[in-house]
């Protein structure tokens, strides 16, 4: 090789290695510019990847007297977080990183009390906004009667953009209630509509409280005409549809929440909502290909002020202490348990819009 090829060469390597340098530049300039997801607490923004294991739908108190005396708190804060903390604390024990609750408005939704207890417990928790209308709209207070679907959409958009109350404190999701019926009332579908709108304009999952696959993919088919991906919708209580019903809605998009998961002794083997059902329902999911779209929690608490120091609270460890156990003996991975109890949740409650696209 020639002296004037060398020279080429390392000529070469030089130009090789500034265009290496370059292309590495752009890819880290590039990386730091692309916007992590977020999610919404009640001590205000945090990234989603934060959210580790996560209870995605629990309650910590429920005041059950109804809308009309829903202005009036009947409970003190310290004594219903003393009582609370230490369950709140043995769900950290088992690695509980990210508490959501979904107590709403006229319920006992309380952002004060989260917000105290998140600091306390060192925990994650979200609140919402969203009006309840199961119960034959008990929970819904009279001005909502008056209201078109979206005047009510604006109240969210009001917590989620100024905060609840005057707390500043803001909601990390929408949740709302509609009675399990073969077909929405007039109420329930403002409710769901109204959630579509808001969802549009904020970006926050709608959690609705539903049940069977009849209401479920009726709000379905009102989100997808409001514009809105049905995977903005949460089925909650997804429990209470067919396995059918669960596969066709994941199909679409929707999230699939089983979330009254308790060990209940006494119950046998496979029968309904025992830890050995649930197990099924999820396995006929992951089977049909949809382990991404599910989604499980508890359902559980509470403290009731209306009984003496609470009433009687479930803790929230039945999914560790018996529901993963069970999960593993059918040959789940710790990677597929991930997916149920991390990367699900995380999707989920990450805030953005999820609209449908428009065709061409």
């Amino acid at each position: 090789m020639s002296d004037y090829d060398i020279d080429n060469f390392d000529d070469f390597k030089i130009i090789l290695w500034i265009i290496l340098f370059l292309l590495f530049g752009i890819v880290i300039v590039t990386c730091r510019h692309i916007p992590e997801d977020q999610i919404m607490t009640v001590n205000g923004p945090e990234p989603a990847g934060r959210m580790g294991v996560t209870l995605e739908h629990e309650h910590i108190l429920v005041d059950f007297r109804g809308a009309a005396s829903a202005d009036r708190i009947i409970w003190n804060r310290d004594s219903v977080a003393a009582r609370i903390l230490p369950i709140l604390n043995a769900a950290a024990e088992r690695g509980v990183k990210t508490f959501i609750d979904c107590t709403p408005a006229y319920l006992g939704r309380d952002p004060l009390l989260l917000r105290e207890l998140s600091r306390e417990a060192g925990m994650i928790i979200l609140t919402n906004t969203g009006y309840y209308g199961a119960v034959n709209n008990k929970y819904l207070p009279e001005s909502f009667y008056g209201l078109s679907a979206a005047e009510l959409a604006g109240i969210w958009i009001d917590e989620s953009e100024n905060g609840i109350e005057g707390t500043g404190i803001r909601p990390g999701f929408i949740k709302i209630g509609v009675n399990p019926a073969d077909t929405l009332s007039p109420e329930h579908r403002k409710l769901i509509t109204a959630a579509g709108i808001a969802h549009l304009s904020t970006g926050l999952v709608i959690a609705s409280h539903t049940g069977p696959d009849g209401p479920a993919f009726e709000q379905i088919e009102i989100l997808e005409k409001e514009g809105v991906d049905p995977s903005a919708f949460i089925w909650v209580h997804a429990q209470s549809g067919t396995a059918g019903g669960n596969i066709k809605a994941a199909e679409k998009g929707a999230w699939i929440s089983l979330d009254n998961i308790h060990e209940r002794p006494g119950t046998e083997e496979g029968e309904r909502n025992s830890i050995g059902w649930y197990a099924g329902r999820i396995e006929a999911l992951k089977e049909a290909g949809y382990l991404s779209r599910v989604l499980i929690s508890h359902d559980s608490g509470w403290y009731d002020p209306e009984k003496p120091g609470g009433g009687n609270i479930n803790g929230f460890t039945d999914i560790f202490d018996h529901f993963i156990p069970e999960l593993e003996k059918r040959g789940f991975t710790g990677d597929e348990i991930d997916q149920l109890l991390v990367r699900n949740p995380r999707e989920a409650f990450s805030v953005k819009v999820r609209s449908l696209k428009k065709p061409g």
